[in-house]
């Protein structure tokens, strides 16, 4: 009993000082890979890099002692990541106080979720996403993940489009207009140091040697060069005027809001007091703040583009100071640094006496040092019933993807395991990991793959690698400040590579080309539809649930007769001749509304086509169910094949339908002398009636090919 409360006490059976010490190493080894990875994928949700952290160190204790694999790496992941970025973005910007909340709050729902369906034991709900439609999904996902980082890698700054693939055309355009070499050189050496240690070395942890390695080079060239400087030294007056603009618009909006939210006040009072003039001018009010909110938006972009456009060089006064001046107004006597510089421009407005001006690359910055503070995440319903739909996604989601690697490393250790004890692992890991501002997580192929070479016996070694993890928090955040952008970027790129199975589309084609062609249309779709992610999984899923409706209410019915290994085949299938006097009709699948019609119209065709038709013989094996519907067809089936003077009867009735002949009267109307154990055995008892020449030459008795 308290093992099935507690699994984790199933890891001191038979323990011992030499596995603890081989667990340690695996849990050590998978921190040295999770601390850099964890950052990575907080910035693909949209967070500060150092909330991968969080996110990192208490959540894999969580998830190990409570779930069912000893060897399950949990963690921030690729795909969850990128999830929580689509669920979130259109309701606030990309690494605000507001954003963080929600993600937050997000992997609270995920978490009870995924709890919910392990309590309940309902951990078969993940069946709901077939195999074609992850596939489609998951490959589609790591395109969208990859391109997501290249304005990273080339050090650009855009503003992202509706879809995806505006965005990317965004990145590309502004990649030729302007790239930041140092930073696509650091991207790329990270690169080739993972490439190369994976292939020559594959023990050494790659990705933490890539951002060692890039770290110091960083930090030694001086890699992020900002300056903090007034206006006025920006010599150039057409910036100067863009940036007044730019502020302008930006300090409306937050006007403009406000009178949309005494509006929509107004409304709910218009509402109470059943003032139909009063709603009407408050909708009227609410649409135009909405309209001019979304002209200032539009406004703000353009002037944040055209601000990034500019590109200056800094010029050295007599007195050491900088003043920058536009490429295009540089005169050659004049003595420049030899940098590039950018003004860093967001979603706030500039403050004209501190404008940040850029001259190099982008690091992770300052990671708050110590471990983030308890907190229960703040509910708003309104929130909370937009993020149900997401939530749902998500859970289901990133379960299927910690149960599959579960399965793959519980296929090579032999380990048992339990799906509904995994769901509570998750589970609680997201919600108690919510109390510590950690987002969405899942469990890891790659690091578990890791832990598993490592040769991890337990979840101990999860706990070994939160314990790094926490150590990393309290003393080492310093170190991760010249750690470049790029870096985490190709560390992303690089690691999604292993998502894109192209022959998952080839194996799903060549089981069934409906299967197939799911995939690559959910793949298709998440592609166009990105960043709207769950777009693409909830039209694979609808495609997958009318396929399956379609097959249902169109089963297999076939006409059998003797193939030459004695057995009975479906006739058409194998070429084989039918009988002429007795039908052996075989349905597969159950009986049931939608296809009860569809067994009379497919006898009623045999009967009009067999003109020396006496005997049908419905072969009942395939049928595992029967509701209401499908009784009363077999009712009236046997009714008008008896009254055309045709008799019929039933082989192989299994249990739980002869449960509903009995309860119907069903069985009394066919006479249970017309029910048969086997179809063998009515062929025998019905050969008989309807053959009066003895020698005629019969397909049930006798291998007949067509001709």
């Amino acid at each position: 009993m308290l093992a099935k409360f507690f699994p984790f006490l199933c890891w001191f059976k038979d323990y011992s000082l030499v596995r603890f010490r081989i667990d340690a190493i695996a849990g050590l080894t998978v921190a040295l890979v999770l601390i850099p990875q964890s950052m990575a994928y907080a910035q693909l949700a949209g967070l500060p890099a150092y909330y991968g952290l969080y996110a990192a160190f208490l959540p894999p204790i969580l998830a190990s002692l409570f779930g069912s694999s000893n060897q399950l790496a949990t963690g921030p992941v690729a795909v969850v990541s990128l999830m929580t970025a689509a669920s979130l973005e259109p309701l606030a910007t990309a690494g605000s106080e507001g954003y963080i909340a929600y993600a937050i709050l997000l992997a609270l729902m995920v978490g009870i979720f995924q709890l919910s369906l392990g309590v309940l034991k309902l951990g078969l709900v993940v069946n709901l996403l077939s195999h074609p439609v992850v596939n489609g999904f998951t490959n589609a996902a790591a395109i969208v993940i990859a391109t997501s980082q290249l304005s990273k890698l080339f050090g650009v700054y855009v503003d992202k489009a509706h879809h995806h693939y505006g965005t990317i055309i965004h990145v590309v355009q502004a990649a030729f207009y302007y790239t930041h070499w140092p930073t696509l050189f650091l991207g790329a050496l990270a690169f080739g140091i993972m490439c190369i240690l994976r292939r020559i070395a594959p023990r050494i942890p790659n990705v933490l040697v890539a951002v060692v390695v890039t770290t110091l080079i960083s930090w030694a060239v001086g890699f992020e060069h900002n300056t903090t400087v007034d206006i006025s030294v920006i010599e150039s007056s057409k910036p100067r005027e863009v940036i007044s603009k730019f502020n302008e618009a930006v300090n409306i909006i937050p006007l403009i809001a406000e009178q949309r939210s005494k509006a929509l006040k107004t409304l709910d009072q218009a509402k109470m007091s059943h003032d139909t003039i009063g709603i009407l001018d408050a909708e009227h009010d609410i649409n135009v703040a909405a309209i001019k909110i979304k002209r200032m938006k539009h406004e703000i972009h353009i002037y944040r583009e055209e601000i990034r456009g500019y590109l200056f060089t800094g010029i050295e006064d007599v007195d050491g100071a900088l003043s920058f001046r536009t490429k295009d107004k540089i005169s050659g006597d004049e003595q420049a640094d030899g940098r590039t510089w950018r003004i860093k421009v967001g979603n706030k407005p500039l403050k004209t006496e501190a404008l940040l001006m850029m001259g190099g690359g982008c690091v992770v910055g300052v990671v708050p040092k110590g471990l983030p503070s308890f907190s229960v995440p703040r509910f708003d319903m309104k929130i909370v019933l937009q993020f149900i739909p997401f939530a749902l996604i998500i859970s289901l989601l990133g379960f299927m993807e910690a149960i599959s690697i579960a399965k793959a490393m519980a296929a090579k250790t032999g380990q048992r395991l339990d799906p509904n004890q995994e769901l509570i692992g998750q589970g609680l890991a997201n919600i108690l990991g919510s109390f510590t501002r950690s987002y969405p997580i899942s469990g890891s192929f790659s690091r578990s793959a890791v832990n598993l070479q490592a040769g991890a016996h337990t979840g101990m070694s999860a706990v070994i690698t939160s314990l790094t993890v926490v150590i990393t928090l309290l003393f080492f955040t310093p170190l991760l400040y010249h750690l470049p952008q790029s870096v985490l970027a190709a560390v992303i790129m690089l690691a999604v590579f292993g998502l894109v199975n192209i022959s998952g589309f080839i194996h799903a084609w060549k089981a069934q080309w409906y299967d197939g062609a799911i995939s690559i249309i959910s793949f298709i779709a998440t592609l166009v539809l990105a960043p709207h992610l769950e777009k693409g999984i909830e039209i694979g899923v609808v495609l997958s649930l009318l396929v399956y409706l379609y097959k249902g209410m169109r089963p297999t019915i076939a006409s059998l007769a003797r193939h030459k290994d004695e057995s009975l085949r479906d006739a058409m299938f194998h070429g084989l001749q039918e009988c002429e006097h007795i039908a052996v009709v075989r349905f597969d699948g159950p009986l049931f509304f939608a296809n009860a019609s569809y067994i009379e119209d497919k006898i009623m065709e045999r009967m009009l086509n067999m003109k020396k038709l006496k005997h049908i013989l419905i072969v009942s094996n395939g049928i595992n169910d029967i509701d209401a519907s499908g009784e009363e067809a077999l009712s009236l089936l046997v009714e008008r094949v008896r009254a055309a003077g045709i008799d019929i009867s039933f082989s192989g009735v299994n249990e739980s339908v002869m449960v509903v002949f009995k309860r119907t009267h069903l069985l009394e109307k066919i006479g249970t002398d017309h029910i048969y154990s086997n179809k063998e055995d009515a062929i025998g008892a019905v050969h008989e009636q309807t053959h009066q020449d003895g020698n005629e030459l019969c397909p049930l008795k006798t291998v007949c090919h067509l001709t």
